[in-house]
């Protein structure tokens, strides 16, 4: 009650224009202190000219004309101004994989994928699934994929699937076209037995 009489009473001693300037002073520090709009937020994040980004998006590698290679994603996080420019697949990517012919030989899949230009490396993670068209299937947490060497491996643990045996281990090599392939440290063979056919 007696500091709302003060601020009353001392109210009403200003003048008008003494009156318009302390509102105007109570405003700005109202308006000082107020928290950042989520508008704000927004533009700071749409404003990092770092970062391009793209929907739908395929990469494609070729030699002497035949695609060779295809990477697409829903998502490209493009890094432009670094010194390993690098593209990002943050909602999952899929590569194809061609022979000479144009015919997809592989597909591999995963949640997460990156790709470093500079090293001609691309790295697939979270269930990283392999599926040739000879029915044989790898299944780990990552997979390299070397461009510059042809060559995909890991060395973490991994499910080989083939018509005839399933193979577990640790570490896994094979060419970019996945006819030349091994599991570095075999855990576990286990025999498939296929049904005999009636006559």
């Amino acid at each position: 009650m007696i500091i709302n009489t003060f601020a009353t009473l001392f109210y009403k001693k200003l003048s008008s224009l003494q009156q318009g300037y302390w509102l105007l002073g109570v405003l700005w520090l109202i308006i000082a202190c107020a928290k950042e709009t989520p508008l704000d937020v927004e533009y700071d994040f749409l404003l990092d000219v770092n970062i391009e980004t793209g929907k739908d998006v395929t990469i494609i590698y070729s030699d002497s004309a035949l695609i060779r290679v295809k990477i697409a994603g829903p998502t490209m996080l493009s890094y432009v101004n670094t010194r390993e420019p690098q593209q990002e697949f943050p909602d999952g990517v899929k590569v194809d994989f061609y022979d000479a012919e144009g015919k997809v030989t592989s597909v591999l899949t995963g949640k997460y994928g990156i790709r470093y230009e500079t090293k001609g490396v691309v790295v697939v993670r979270d269930s990283v699934v392999w599926q040739s068209v000879n029915n044989e299937k790898l299944e780990t947490e990552e997979l390299i994929w070397d461009d510059r060497r042809e060559r995909v491996y890991n060395h973490k643990f991994v499910v080989v699937t083939r018509p005839d045996e399933i193979i577990t281990g640790h570490g896994f090599e094979a060419t970019q076209d996945f006819k030349y392939s091994k599991v570095n440290a075999v855990e576990g063979r286990v025999k498939i037995d296929q049904p005999e056919e009636e006559e």
